[in-house]
């Protein structure tokens, strides 16, 4: 980035923040003050970070109001970052804040990957050339309803792993990842003529806070790598002690939030300024319960009253995305909720990036209508509704198996951490498949180890479903057979992304099935994680016309043809079952008719000219027929 460029943007950062920073900050104060803050500073100046000053941030020794919105560049098509910023910053705010999920960046342990929809060195430069500043939030551990909130599963390989505490094992990952991660982020922080105001260090702690030398750890880890910009920590009203870190800014999350609050934030680090890390509109949807709404009234009370206070503010999200391929994690509220693909969250734009209604809002609260960027639109992203397909070929999950890696062989059952797949990395995400031989039938009993959802099949022949509600099926016997071949097909329906239960998170079989009360042995496993490297294999030779065959199972394979300008659409699956989605090889999520969420997002971008192969990975039973909308549909 330019210094010049840097410049201009620190002289005009006053009018860049809002209506709302200009009458709070500048009214009241000497005119002789007020033009200093108008004039260019020294070098120097310039290039202090964002302080604390009194009851005031500053920046660049300016004082600074942060108006922040949350957009996850993984969650959102790498096409579509530079419009979600831009409509962040028309709406009136001045600081993008993201989140940086360790588990998306290193995949398999050793192995970085910063390239296409997780470039964040190029989220970052869009923020910067659209005059954004950008608040980092690098973990490890970030939360954010993503699986394991963020931590990579290979960490469960040790048996004795504790997360997010100093164990050997935690640390010495975390120090090989902060080792490829800070290097790459240090010149875009402020000092070195950067974005980045800000760093946040971890993510809630104080509800967690099993081991008191836990975050002064991620502290020193993070400065002896050279970060200089500030700190900071985020937590609950209730996890605010145990969450601040001394020397490091402590700020709050809308949960729980009292007048004890304050004065405990008050307590820690003295008057200074408020800052809430993360207001949130509304919660996750999880698959099988009604979806989330706000109250639009509400929602503006409470942020005129956080203005009027003079808090600085992060809107959680701005833009949600969409929880593409297995990304999306699990919550417990009082039993297990695994998250829709859909990450809407009652944002400002909507999942495919469209203003909604509160966005307008906002933005006619923080911007003057004469102060609205020319480059503003109301228009939505153009959308299309294809016309209506039938899946003509089909491959049954069981005719791939010698198509697929080699199965693990294991005397009892392995979780999927534990298989020796990805170079010793394990497996993280999708299906496994266990497969064993009987030779008489009696209750088969999971005794609480299948991990989340396990169907069971008896010579290919479905028998029932086997999770934390129903952990006994009865298997028949077969008189005319002296050996049954029994298949227990488990789904990764996501880890939990927060809480203590995040080190027992390890998925598929996580000990023992007995059968008549005695365990079974000799299993064959297959990972299934269904990565892009299968999905694309061309296999012609075994897809059979699927006519009406409808059960899975199976792969179910479509051709949709687009014409030379592709647009955003969205994938309606009335009449299938469960399953994952893949269009070009691209892993568009979970959709499941339990509900509420109907409609997949299809971006524009992941379509091309022509012929696009669609594959549907179905459990149990379909239609055959995909139906395409130019709308979402996420319940209700």
């Amino acid at each position: 980035m330019q210094a010049f460029l840097f410049l201009v943007r620190l002289v005009g950062l006053l009018s860049l923040t809002s209506r709302f920073l200009v009458t709070s900050v500048l009214q009241g104060l000497p005119e002789s003050v007020v033009q200093a803050l108008l004039r260019p500073s020294s070098v120097s100046e310039r290039l202090v970070g964002l302080q604390v000053r009194g009851s005031n941030f500053t920046l660049g020794n300016t004082p600074f109001l942060i108006l922040s919105g949350t957009i996850h560049y993984f969650r959102v098509p790498r096409d579509y970052w530079k419009d979600s910023l831009l409509k962040l910053k028309a709406c009136g705010f001045n600081t993008v804040t993201t989140h940086v999920p360790w588990n998306l960046h290193e995949p398999r342990r050793g192995h970085f990957h910063y390239r296409g929809n997780l470039d964040l060195l190029a989220f970052m430069s869009l923020a910067a050339e659209v005059d954004l500043w950008v608040i980092l939030c690098v973990g490890p551990y970030v939360g954010s309803d993503l699986d394991l909130g963020g931590l990579p599963s290979w960490l469960l390989k040790d048996s004795h792993m504790k997360l997010r505490t100093t164990h050997k094992g935690f640390t010495a990952a975390v120090n090989r990842y902060f080792d490829d991660l800070i290097p790459r982020i240090r010149g875009f922080q402020f000092q070195e003529e950067g974005p980045i105001i800000a760093v946040q260090m971890e993510n809630e702690y104080g509800s967690y806070n099993l081991d008191k030398r836990y975050m002064l750890y991620i502290k020193n880890a993070l400065l002896s790598r050279g970060i200089k910009t500030m700190l900071m920590t985020a937590d609950t009203g209730q996890g605010l002690l145990k969450g601040h870190t001394p020397t490091v800014f402590a700020t709050l999350h809308m949960k729980s939030i009292r007048q004890e609050t304050y004065e405990q934030l008050s307590s820690v680090q003295g008057p200074g300024p408020v800052m809430m890390m993360v207001y949130t509109a509304r919660s996750l949807d999880g698959w099988g319960s009604s979806r989330n709404t706000l109250d639009l009234h509400m929602l503006m009370a409470s942020v005129r009253e956080m203005l009027q206070l003079r808090f600085s503010l992060n809107f959680y999200m701005f833009h949600g995305g969409t929880n593409f391929g297995f990304m999306g994690g699990a919550a417990f509220r009082g039993h297990r909720l695994p998250m829709v693909t859909s990450y809407d969250y009652g944002a400002l734009l909507t999942e495919d990036g469209d203003c909604t209604p509160e966005y307008l809002a906002f933005q006619e609260f923080f911007r003057p209508a004469a102060e609205i960027p020319s480059f503003w639109h109301r228009d939505g992203r153009p959308k299309d509704t294809y016309a209506p397909l039938a899946a003509g070929h089909f491959i049954s999950l069981w005719d791939t198996l010698i198509h697929q890696d080699e199965p693990v062989r294991s005397t009892g059952p392995l979780s999927m951490e534990q298989l020796s797949v990805n170079e010793g990395s394990g497996q993280s995400a999708g299906y496994i498949l266990y497969e064993t031989v009987i030779t008489r039938g009696g209750v088969l009993n999971s005794d609480g180890h299948v991990k989340d959802r396990g169907q069971v099949f008896l010579d290919d022949k479905y028998i029932g479903v086997l999770d934390d509600a129903h952990q006994k099926l009865t298997l028949p016997n077969d008189r005319h057979k002296e050996f049954l071949a029994l298949r227990i097909l488990v789904e990764n329906q996501g880890r939990l992304a927060s809480g203590t239960s995040m080190n027992q998170e390890r998925k598929g079989l996580t000990g023992n099935i007995y059968l008549n009360g005695s365990p079974l042995r000799k299993f064959k496993i297959y990972s299934l994680e269904m990565q892009n490297k299968f999905i694309q294999r061309k296999l012609p030779n075994i897809w059979k016309p699927s006519f009406l065959h409808t059960e899975g199972p199976a792969f179910f394979l479509a051709l949709l043809r687009v014409g030379s300008q592709p647009k955003d659409t969205f994938m309606s699956l009335q009449g299938w079952t469960k399953g994952v989605v893949f269009i070009n090889g691209q892993n568009l999520g979970r959709y499941w008719n339990l509900g509420p969420q109907e409609t997949l997002y299809v971006p524009g971008p992941w379509l091309k000219p022509g012929l696009n192969e669609i594959v549907v990975f179905e459990e149990f039973k379909s239609t055959l027929l995909i139906y395409f909308t130019n709308a979402s549909q996420l319940g209700y």
